[in-house]
């Protein structure tokens, strides 16, 4: 039988193959140790040795022709066998989708409050010099602030101008950036970034969020102030919630006020099962630092405080989002514990 003859005999035989079993037989009917190949192989012996070279390599040749044959009805009959057994237009299995932490939520809904008033979001460096983290806000060398026990400072050479690098310890660090970036006012920011201080308890912990905002135009005073931060809490927390400004000191306003939220936790009684509050301990939360921007700060920005005046406010997202109405979250480490069962609900 010529090879011709074999490969007739071999197509038609794979024509009318219909299963995996069918191929193996044919493998062993072609391919075997009795095979057709090797029967071929066998009338060698009666050749010249230059024939059997010759010949010897053309049934090698054919012998590669028929395995590829046989593998390719092979890997037909296994796709067809899959399509009849399983039903391609059935759905997948749908992949779990998480949800987007807590803390970028909070985040979210103040840009589109602050975004309704005008004020543009902006993000400055976590990782930045001293001096716009402090001698720009008017705080001394001396200033409490600057010790190494109080900001998180970083071992890398000091910058000539702008002293030591550290991580900003608040997002007024980026007031003075905003103010040299506009130039002339007005100016309507919100800045929210990472902050980091040495703290952790209840209400603190080393790595924690900022929004900081910042308004400089003509005839600005103590009233924009109240009335932003007012409309700001009415959108956030509902019109059931109480706040207060608390007159304070920083070095960065003046006058300075500390503002304070009726406490959630505890409906702002101070008491939970007349037990002190474990979050508040007195029926109010500091939400964050506020005030009228300090001359010496418009001038670090390059701006003429008597011509201008501004306003400015930090608070802390994750004390913000603690405060909101009916969540009552008492300990703020929780946000960062890694817990599934705590995470999943948002």
């Amino acid at each position: 039988m010529n090879f011709t003859d074999v490969e007739l005999h071999l197509d038609a035989d794979l024509a009318s193959t219909k299963n995996l079993t069918e191929i193996q037989n044919l493998q062993i009917k072609y391919l075997g140790r009795k095979g057709i190949i090797n029967k071929l192989l066998d009338n060698l012996s009666k050749l010249s040795t230059e024939q059997k070279k010759k010949q010897g390599k053309a049934i090698n040749d054919f012998k590669s022709l028929i395995e590829n044959k046989i593998k390719l009805r092979q890997k037909l009959i296994l796709h067809t066998s899959f399509e009849s057994e399983i039903d391609l237009t059935l759905p997948g299995k749908k992949r779990q989708i998480g949800s987007l932490h807590i803390v970028t939520l909070a985040i979210e809904e103040i840009v589109r409050i602050f975004k309704t008033l005008g004020f543009i979001r902006m993000s400055y460096p976590e990782v930045d010099w001293e001096y716009f983290a402090f001698e720009s806000l008017n705080m001394p060398v001396n200033h409490p602030a600057r010790d190494d026990f109080e900001s998180f400072f970083i071992d890398f050479p000091r910058h000539a101008k702008y002293g030591r690098l550290l991580l900003t310890p608040h997002t007024s660090s980026g007031q003075v950036r905003e103010m040299k970036r506009v130039k002339t006012p007005p100016i309507k920011m919100i800045n929210i970034a990472r902050t980091y201080r040495p703290n952790w308890d209840a209400s603190h912990t080393p790595m924690f969020h900022q929004f900081e905002g910042l308004c400089i135009d003509k005839n600005i005073n103590i009233t924009n102030l109240k009335g932003t931060i007012d409309y700001f809490v009415h959108e956030f927390f509902g019109e059931d919630r109480e706040i207060r400004l608390r007159p304070f000191h920083f070095q960065f306003t003046e006058p300075s006020f500390e503002v304070d939220i009726s406490c959630s936790v505890c409906n702002g009684t101070g008491n939970v099962k007349n037990i002190k509050c474990k979050l508040c301990k007195s029926g109010w939360l500091e939400l964050g630092g506020a005030g009228m921007v300090h001359p010496f700060v418009l001038k670090s920005g390059g701006i003429d405080p008597v011509g201008y005046s501004g306003f400015a406010f930090g608070f802390g997202v994750e004390r913000v989002m603690m405060m909101k109405s009916g969540l009552k979250l008492d300990d703020i480490r929780i946000l960062y514990a890694g817990d599934i069962r705590f995470l999943e609900q948002f």
